[in-house]
């Protein structure tokens, strides 16, 4: 083995939960739905949070797209890079242009068809739209999982279309079985 390098492990279709510990009011409860990790760094949109006062109905008319049946559903905060700019994770039964596969559980799209695909009743089954994104540069995420700021989960399909946005922080904790309420907002050093 001598000589070797270990391949690097990259970390996708999985959750980011934030710790108490993060430090930055913006990602307060926060849950990521990481979409992208590889050696220049990682993204992922926030599906724990809701942009207040904007419904997806309200984002499909700002785009003229007339839909079918009223769309009340929330538009989450994805994170403050590109607040401009719109994501949709879905489930892997609708494909389209810019469709990104994220492993084996879920897609993204940052496409107008989507949107025009979802307004008439022909997108995928499960969606949920954000506005804005959270990303990382080379070994920024690395270093804050080891500095106590994020707490990584499984995907859980459950988490990410049913339970409200408000609650997927301490529904995520609590489907692995932890207290969050019992979570220290700082880690100790060994």
């Amino acid at each position: 083995m001598t000589g070797m390098m270990a391949e690097p492990s990259f970390l996708y279709e999985k959750l980011l939960l934030a710790l108490p510990a993060i430090g930055d009011p913006r990602f307060h409860h926060s849950v990521i739905a990481l979409c992208s990790h590889t050696e220049e760094g990682a993204m992922g949109v926030g599906i724990g949070t809701v942009v207040e006062g904007i419904t997806v109905g309200d984002l499909l008319q700002q785009f003229d797209i007339e839909p079918a049946e009223t769309f009340d559903q929330p538009v989450h905060f994805g994170g403050p890079v590109e607040m401009r700019r719109g994501f949709v994770l879905h489930s892997l039964d609708w494909g389209g242009q810019e469709v990104v596969q994220v492993g084996a559980s879920w897609a993204v799209s940052g496409s107008l068809d989507i949107l025009k695909a979802i307004a008439t009743g022909a997108g995928p089954s499960r969606w949920l739209m954000a506005l804005g994104y959270a990303g990382w540069g080379a070994g920024q995420l690395e270093a804050e999982l080891t500095e106590h700021a994020w707490h990584l989960a499984d995907y859980d399909q459950r988490l990410m279309y049913e339970v409200p946005a408000g609650d997927r922080w301490a529904s995520a904790f609590a489907g692995q079985g932890v207290d969050p309420s019992k979570i220290a907002s700082v880690g100790g050093r060994a």
